[in-house]
Order: C-alpha cells, then sequence, then structure tokens
C-alpha cells in the first residue's frame, strides 16, 4: 500500500477560491498588548508602566505621558489579575445582602458603588436570601477572590462568618442597624426607633386599635428590633401583629385578610413599605378606603410610596446616605488602617396622605 504524505498539505488541494490557512495567519488577530510590550513602546521598565498604572502620582509628568501614550496606541487594557500580583492589591469589595428585589437595597447599592468608585474601588455584590449559611459561603468565597473588605447586612450573623473575620482580619462593616456595642463597626439607623417613630404618629392621631404587619422575624434582627421597639413604646394602643412575606403579594394577602375582619382596626402599621404597598392593594382589591376607612403606615420610604395612591405615609430610612458613609469609612480602614466609629443615621417622619385623624 502506498504510504500517505502530508508534506505538501498545506500547500495543495485547496478548493479554488479557498484560503491557504499558512497564508491566512498574517490576517489573524493580534496577540493582546502586555505589561512588557508597553514598557519596550515606552522605552521604560515593566516597574514604571506598573507605576503609572497603580501609583500615576509618584512618576514624573513626562515619563507618565510616554507610558499613557504607549497604552493609548497599543490598545492595552491592564489585567486585574496582574495589577494584584504587581500592586498586592485587588482594589475591590464585596457587599452581603439578602435579596436584590427591594428597591431599598438598589438604593443602598447604587450609592455605594458610587462612593466606592471615588476611592478606586470597586463593588461585587452576593446575595444570601436571608440565610446565614449561605451568607458565610459568599462571604469566603469574596475573601477567596481577594476581597479587601466586606459590607454586611444586620448585626446577627452564625459562628462560621464571625471566625472568617477574625481568622483573615478583614475590614468589615456592619449596615442596616446600629449598635455601639458591636465588635464590628456599624453604620445604620436605630430600627427600634424608627418603628416607635410610626406607632407615635399613630397614637397622636387618635389610633388604638393597629394592626402590625411585618415579614419573617427569623434570620432578620432588623425586624425583631422594630417589633421591639413597638413593645417597648408609652404609646397606649393595642397592637395585633400579621406576619408575611416582604413583598407585594405578601402584604396583599394580609390586606385582603384584615378586610375580611368583622372588627377592623383603626390603623395599619407596616414594618416595610413593600409589604405596605402590598397590604394598600389588598385592601382597595376588597373595596376598604385609605385612608377613609383605616389609615395606614410604613418604614423605608421607598420612591414608589410617593406615588401610590393615595401617597403612603412613612417613615424615611437614609439608605443612601449609609451606603456614602459605609463605603467612604471602608475605604479609609482598607487605606489607612483607620476603624470606623459606629454611626446612627437618623429616621424621619414622611406624612403624606394614607393616614388621618380618627374621627
Amino acid at each position: 500500500m502506498k504510504p500517505v504524505t502530508y508534506v505538501n498539505s498545506l500547500f495543495e488541494d485547496f478548493p479554488e477560491g479557498a484560503q491557504n490557512p499558512v497564508t491566512q495567519k498574517s490576517q489573524l488577530p493580534k496577540k493582546r498588548s502586555n505589561l512588557r510590550d508597553v514598557a519596550k513602546a515606552a522605552g521604560v521598565s515593566v516597574a514604571t508602566v506598573s507605576r503609572v498604572l497603580n501609583e500615576p502620582g509618584v512618576v514624573k509628568p513626562d515619563t507618565r505621558e510616554k507610558v499613557q501614550a504607549a497604552i493609548a496606541d497599543l490598545k492595552f487594557v491592564p489585567s486585574a489579575a496582574a495589577r494584584a500580583i504587581n500592586s498586592g492589591r485587588t482594589r475591590f469589595v464585596g457587599a452581603l445582602i439578602p435579596t436584590l428585589d427591594n428597591a431599598i437595597f438598589a438604593r443602598f447599592l447604587a450609592a455605594l458603588e458610587r462612593e466606592l468608585s471615588a476611592h478606586q474601588l470597586s463593588l461585587v455584590v452576593a446575595t444570601t436570601d436571608s440565610d446565614p449559611d449561605i451568607e458565610t459561603q459568599k462571604a469566603k468565597e469574596l475573601v477567596d477572590i481577594g476581597a479587601e473588605g466586606l459590607i454586611v447586612t444586620g448585626a446577627a450573623h452564625n459562628t462560621g462568618l464571625k471566625d472568617l473575620i477574625e481568622q483573615t482580619m478583614l475590614p468589615t462593616i456592619i449596615t442596616s442597624y446600629f449598635d455601639r456595642a458591636n465588635p464590628l463597626p456599624t453604620i445604620g439607623y436605630d430600627n427600634a426607633a424608627a418603628a416607635q417613630i410610626a406607632l407615635e404618629h399613630l397614637a397622636d392621631l387618635g389610633h388604638s386599635e393597629i394592626a402590625v404587619v411585618h415579614g419573617p422575624v427569623h434570620n432578620n434582627d432588623r425586624t425583631r428590633a422594630r417589633l421591639a421597639g413597638l413593645n417597648a413604646s408609652d404609646c397606649s394602643v393595642e397592637l395585633a401583629t400579621h406576619e408575611t412575606d416582604i413583598s407585594l403579594e405578601g402584604g396583599s394577602v394580609v390586606g385582603k385578610q384584615i378586610a375580611a375582619l368583622p372588627h377592623k382596626p383603626d390603623a395599619i402599621l407596616c414594618l416595610s413599605d413593600v409589604v405596605a404597598l402590598g397590604v394598600l392593594f389588598g385592601l382597595q382589591a376588597s373595596g376598604v378606603k385609605v385612608p377613609e376607612d383605616v389609615s395606614l403606615v410604613g418604614i423605608d420610604d421607598l420612591p414608589s410610596s410617593a406615588v401610590s395612591v393615595p401617597p403612603l405615609t412613612t417613615v424615611h430610612l437614609p439608605v443612601s446616605t449609609m451606603g456614602e458613609r459605609a463605603a467612604a469609612a471602608l475605604a479609609r480602614w482598607i487605606s489607612d488602617q483607620e476603624i470606623p466609629r459606629a454611626e446612627m443615621l437618623e429616621a424621619t417622619l414622611v406624612q403624606r396622605q394614607s393616614a388621618r385623624r380618627k374621627t
């Protein structure tokens, strides 16, 4: 049998019009430029290019301009991994939040990212579904990929997360909760006081029989703190509590249940605006008018609360300010080893048309 030879297979037997892979090679995209290519084009060392990328202020202006021109010429995009190796910095922090399906966390994250960016830090977000075990696992993953700091929600966490923070000595700030005695810095609001503000407003309007609608208390220290604040209040009122999911649907279900009661409360206090808006929809679907038949108050002050019908009376929580303060404090901790102090942000009443004086 005649042996098969492939010596000329790259040059022969191509269909008419087909391109030879050898001649086509020159048309392939060039390889991505690297740090050495930039250094060669600028006539400087690799270390100088690294300094221009990481600490441009320490490089002479004329040298910096040459390097930046070479970067533009070569369309060089720095590799995050390479930059981390050269500088010892990843320049990102992680935020652990219960869910993205809530406008209050969206506002917080927007402010957090904006302020971190001003400090040349990036943000990676992980959701926990309010599960401490998931939170610990996500925190480990963030540490594994090089997070320089963490933002966590609430003060209740399992021992796994506490041990991780202690072992790594990772700068970590607690948000949405204020507790001066916590070993970690807390930047947030007094949840008990926020609930009391809403309750006192309803009491001042003459309401004495109040239904309280709240989300799950399991694994949610913010809800527990708000309920504790209501129970510690001096207001002479009767409270009936209803637990539901923190969602429009959850609130709507409770709204319909309250509407079906033979003896309805004077007012309804919801411990989140999402639930309050759901309650509003449930009441309206059942023919109960707000505030004519029952007053309704929430806590959060979501943007949608100002445009509901009627607009929702609520307690404003300064979540955007909280995001900005947490980001700035964490950035200082990471760069200057300045451990933040606990900071309480003030909650304030926003009066709209969903609550009125009892007649």
